[in-house]
């Protein structure tokens, strides 16, 4: 192991003896060795170091999914800068609270999105801005090409932060979790131990790199076994057909499992050299899991996460794999469910779900109330989620205490939504909730009131207003109008009301 704690040192550790080995291939057939990610890693380091980051420094990324990104992720690590992952759905709203908020002092964009992201950078001070498209190309590369490289890896603590997600708040703020080097590092290897990563693995990675599962779940765990990865730029049935014969481990969230059974044509065949299916980011319907089986012949893994401590449980790589379970703890982290006075409930019986272990985040990004209100006395996060323990430890998550909802593995606060629906003219007030969806797991759904004193706007005309204002997938997919919204004793909007009728 090596001395320093950066991870991108524990991950070159792990990959330096397989350096002529190729690490990335698209479905093109371009191929980069772990030897030109190492090399590419130290240009971008450089770049981003005569960009005006400073190792602590945040760099911002609203980038399409590329090798290029991929690198641009890896040399942030190297020159001890905090990634600033962003949604390439984000709007120019969105874009200029994280910006704001997180003050990166190097923003890295696409090209098509440049001119608005410099309007924002100037306004918040950025030093530099960068851009990079989705075939690798952009200034960031052109600077690569010109800067000294960065021989080093930057000396980190443990402690010091190699990333900083936003994930939305019930008040509408969305909140900077905080991840630290050995947060990361340590998830990476127990998950490498926990799903058996051995010699000749490949990884068919088809998921977006702005989110946890994606970035650090899939690359994290690969880069830590040496393995070739099958770099997709998106999640495309056919590619995934195609390329999942020369593949042993995909990973993917349940809408990918979703529309993989609902192409006919999949089945044993495309399966034949795998040994690992990963689940996760959204439940996955008993429906889904049973009939994958019965397709394949291969049973999903299904784990629970979130973005404030990457994974917490998993089902077994050997062992009984439960339908409707996310497994048990990782090792490492310790799980409790709990009443709303974190007194623990009896085994399958549901409370709050509350959990500690070096997976868990440092705090939220300059809000320490907020980060100590999310911690019991004894050190425990408390998730937000709802779920039970069985007799024999396994995990089920039976709803969130906190609305969320999760809309094709993308997680959806409805406050933030609500608010931007609070500010269309003619609704007097609303309410958002998820309900059902074959294909998203769940539909963002908005309820709202019209005014008195205003023509209400129709349904299309919700949906345009809002789709300037949010990223498309929080955007609603239906808008229902009722006279008043149904409220309890205490005047709270009784949701499950809502969800029971419009779901």
């Amino acid at each position: 192991m090596p001395d320093n704690a950066n991870l991108y040192a524990v991950l070159r550790e792990a990959f330096q003896s397989r350096r002529s080995a190729a690490a990335l291939e698209t479905p093109d057939g371009g191929v980069i060795t772990f030897r030109e990610l190492d090399d590419g890693a130290a240009r971008v380091a450089g770049a981003l170091l005569a960009g005006g980051a400073s190792p602590g420094d945040r760099v911002a990324v609203q980038v399409d999914k590329s090798p290029e990104a991929l690198l641009l992720y890896l040399g942030c690590l190297r020159g001890g800068f905090v990634y600033l992952p962003l949604n390439t759905a984000y709007p120019e709203r969105e874009l200029d609270y994280f910006i704001g908020d997180a003050e990166p002092a190097v923003v890295v964009c696409r090209p098509e999105s440049e001119a608005m992201v410099g309007r924002i950078a100037k306004a918040r001070g950025v030093r530099t801005v960068y851009t990079l498209d989705g075939a690798g190309e952009g200034s960031l590369i052109t600077a690569m090409m010109t800067v000294t490289a960065l021989a080093r890896v930057e000396p980190c603590a443990g402690d010091d932060l190699a990333a900083i997600l936003y994930t939305s708040g019930t008040t509408g703020r969305p909140k900077g979790a905080m991840l630290t080097h050995d947060n990361l590092s340590s998830n990476a290897r127990v998950l490498h131990a926990t799903w058996g990563f051995r010699d000749g693995d490949v990884l068919l990675h088809a998921l977006p790199l702005f989110h946890t599962h994606g970035l650090f779940v899939a690359c994290n765990t690969s880069l830590l076994n040496g393995s070739l990865m099958l770099f997709c730029p998106r999640f495309d049935v056919d590619t995934v057909k195609r390329l999942l014969p020369r593949a042993t481990v995909f990973m993917g969230v349940p809408t990918f499992y979703v529309r993989l059974l609902a192409d006919p044509d999949f089945g044993r065949e495309h399966a034949r050299n795998m040994r690992l299916f990963v689940s996760g980011s959204a439940p996955l319907l008993t429906q889904t899991f049973e009939e994958f089986r019965e397709r394949t012949g291969h049973t999903i893994l299904e784990r629970y996460g979130m973005t404030e401590c990457g994974m917490s449980t998993s089902n077994p790589l050997d062992g009984e794999r439960r339908a409707g379970t996310v497994g048990r703890p990782l090792d490492g982290v310790k799980l409790r469910v709990v009443d709303d006075h974190d007194r623990p409930v009896k085994p399958g019986q549901v409370g709050n779900i509350q959990f500690i272990g070096p997976n868990v985040f440092k705090g939220y990004w300059r809000n320490p109330e907020k980060t100590a209100e999310e911690f019991t006395a004894d050190g425990f996060f408390r998730s937000g989620d709802l779920g039970s323990l069985s007799d024999d430890g396994y995990v089920t998550i039976s709803g969130r205490g906190k609305d969320l909802i999760i809309s094709g593995g993308y997680n959806v606060y409805p406050k933030e939504v609500e608010l931007c629906l609070d500010e269309i003219e003619g609704i007097a007030e609303s309410a958002v909730i998820g309900v059902p969806h074959a294909d998203f797991g769940e539909a963002v759904t908005a309820v709202v009131v019209p005014a008195m004193s205003a023509a209400a706007p129709d349904e299309a005309a919700v949906i345009a207003a809002l789709k300037d204002k949010l990223a498309g997938y929080k955007v609603p997919k239906r808008v229902h109008f009722v006279d008043e919204l149904p409220r309890n004793a205490m005047g709270k909007v009784q949701k499950n009301v809502l969800r029971d009728r419009f779901g």
